[in-house]
């Protein structure tokens, strides 16, 4: 996706010195200049050859000037190769030096949605620490903040809705835990959590459940009532809600009663 903006003469580059940048093995002093070097780089990136891509890439993230127009490129093929190898982390700092650097480069957006990416791929099950998960939530805004035009924008905002129910899943499986063992105080604050932060996700219905159980459980009655209320509101229908909650309470007719004495007698 963002290789489609390469419309520099990069790619010129690329094509007319390519053919020159094989051989036999890959040491970086063989290249006599950055282009040519660069060109390696992007060969060896597409080879899947990271090692050699990172260093090629790592080197001219040193090397090349400030204002040199491949200097933000060399970031970004950086990432690209850090990230073939897993490094995760390595790969995220990449990104985000490019967006730091040239937060007016084409480039910018794109590398802050894909260090979010790479933080997002740190944070492998909801049950881990979700530091990781945080820090691409955080990514997320910030390149939603600053550039609230980028075509990234719907993909962005998808993926920040898989890591709410990633948070969603993590808090409410802490409260799972307390309320098997009937630590039912320690739960609640869990269930909690998962409403009031994560209230348009799946497991927040699930959360209002075990809530409305736990006061139950401790003899809070009017919590419990708040909560089904709000079960009952959101889900009808839902027989596990009934079962909970039990059938919501029947509305009182507020019409006055029918005046039946001038009606006259029926034969």
């Amino acid at each position: 996706m963002p290789d489609r903006r390469l419309s520099r003469l990069t790619l010129l580059l690329i094509l007319a010195t390519l053919s020159g940048a094989c051989g036999r093995g890959f040491k970086l002093s063989r290249y006599a200049n950055n282009e040519s070097l660069f060109s390696a780089g992007v060969e060896q990136l597409g080879k899947k050859k990271w090692d050699n891509a990172v260093s090629a890439f790592e080197k001219l993230t040193f090397d090349l000037p400030a204002r040199d127009t491949l200097l933000p490129l060399a970031h970004w093929y950086l990432a690209r190769a850090h990230g073939g190898r897993r490094e995760y982390l390595l790969a995220a700092q990449a990104y985000n030096r490019l967006a730091e650097s040239f937060a007016t480069d084409s480039l910018a957006d794109n590398a802050m949605y894909e260090a979010a990416r790479a933080y997002q791929s740190l944070w492998r099950r909801p049950t881990l620490d979700a530091n990781y998960g945080e820090q691409a939530i955080g990514a997320y805004q910030s390149m939603l903040g600053l550039y609230p035009e980028s075509e990234l924008k719907d993909e962005a905002e998808k993926q920040m809705g898989t890591l709410q129910e990633w948070f969603a899943s993590k808090d409410y499986e802490s409260g799972l835990y307390y309320f098997r063992r009937k630590a039912f105080d320690s739960a609640i604050i869990y269930f909690k959590d998962v409403v009031k932060n994560h209230p348009q996700t799946a497991k927040s219905r699930e959360a209002l459940l075990r809530l409305a159980e736990s006061y139950e459980a401790n003899g809070y009655r009017d919590d419990k009532k708040d909560v089904c209320a709000t079960l009952q509101e959101r889900f009808p229908s839902d027989k596990e809600v009934a079962i909970v909650c039990g059938a919501p309470p029947k509305e009182v007719s507020t019409r006055p009663p029918r005046d039946t004495t001038s009606l006259p007698d029926t034969l």
